[in-house]
């Protein structure tokens, strides 16, 4: 049974999706950006706070699911840069066990929403 996952805690979706969808017991979660979730402005301050947010409202997708980080077992990570791969990967990694991360890609892309610079997508397990 398809469960809708959405909390006040992380940005509200701005356009026609859900912030994750649970499906017997796997999350999807759709991307996340560097919205602030309360006042839906951008933190773009530089690449570290702007990931650091991203993951902040990552969180709290994962929490609204009653999960952790320490359930997340495949991450997608769309940059708009690739030269940005270190901080962004420095930040990510303080949310993350280094014997227990998950499997993940990145890539860089010509564009993202709202032209950030990086956007996160998960998938977790219960």
């Amino acid at each position: 049974m398809k469960k809708i996952i959405n909390t006040p805690h992380a940005p509200a979706p701005i356009g026609p999706y859900n912030q994750a969808i649970l499906i017997n017991n796997v999350l999807y979660t759709s991307g996340q950006i560097a919205l602030n979730p309360i006042t839906m402005e951008l933190v773009l301050d530089d690449i570290k706070t702007e990931t650091k947010q991203v993951m902040e409202n990552m969180k709290a997708v994962l929490k609204a699911a009653d999960m952790t980080f320490e359930n997340v077992f495949k991450t997608s990570i769309f940059i708009s840069d690739m030269h940005n791969f270190a901080e962004i990967n420095e930040v990510y990694a303080t949310y993350f066990n280094e014997t227990t991360a998950p499997a993940r890609e990145t890539v860089e892309v010509a564009n993202l929403p709202k032209f950030v610079n990086v956007e996160i997508s998960m998938m977790a397990s219960k």
